[in-house]
């Protein structure tokens, strides 16, 4: 299966159905949402599958890139497709493994855009995950992150301190977007 991203360039994928690449749809749709905030920024990739999203978001300028995925056939697509559209001035890494163990490897770093995609039927892994993000501190202030998930059965987690700031559906598909509550009270709106 082929897979197209921004400027027309084509990534690789695995085959099967191990992976569950965004939709196009979806993925234009986010970058629209956070356009004008890719460039420079810090990206954290929760299970990436073929690394599509952070292969987007270094084509629009993200300074730095981390992916966490658990299998390691993916993780060899993921380093196959970021090496193909970096520059050598954007630093990217692909850690394998579960994310919600990899986590703990990041603490003392931020990220400006989080993407976390797992498979939908993930259960109490979205608030497993989410809360230790939050527990982490690895979103900036200013930063947000972007849930996929099924739009049929989903309840976004609370989770201390965020706020829901929007929310998108894209017939099976929907996206949660979190960000401080702090953002917020100082004015600063970033959704």
């Amino acid at each position: 299966m082929s897979l197209r991203i921004y400027g027309n360039r084509q990534l690789k994928t695995l085959p099967g159905k191990d992976t569950r690449p965004t939709s196009s749809r979806v993925r234009q749709a986010i970058f629209n949402i956070w356009q004008g905030t890719i460039t420079d920024c810090r990206w954290l990739d929760l299970c990436t599958g073929t690394g599509a999203m952070g292969a987007e978001a270094l084509c629009r300028g993200a300074s730095v890139l981390v992916g966490i995925e658990k299998s390691s056939r993916a993780c060899s697509i993921i380093q196959q497709n970021w090496l193909q559209v970096a520059d050598n001035t954007q630093h990217w890494q692909v850690i394998r493994g579960d994310a919600l163990q990899e986590l703990t490897k990041l603490a003392g770093q931020k990220f400006d855009r989080i993407y976390f995609d797992p498979p939908y039927a993930s259960g109490l892994f979205y608030q497993k995950v989410l809360e230790a993000i939050a527990d982490y501190q690895l979103l900036d202030p200013q930063g947000e992150i972007a849930v996929e998930h099924s739009s049929q059965g989903w309840s976004p987690p609370a989770i201390a301190n965020w706020e829901i700031c929007r929310e998108k559906v894209y017939g099976s598909t929907a996206i949660t977007f979190y960000r401080y509550l702090l953002s917020h009270e100082l004015g600063v709106v970033s959704c």
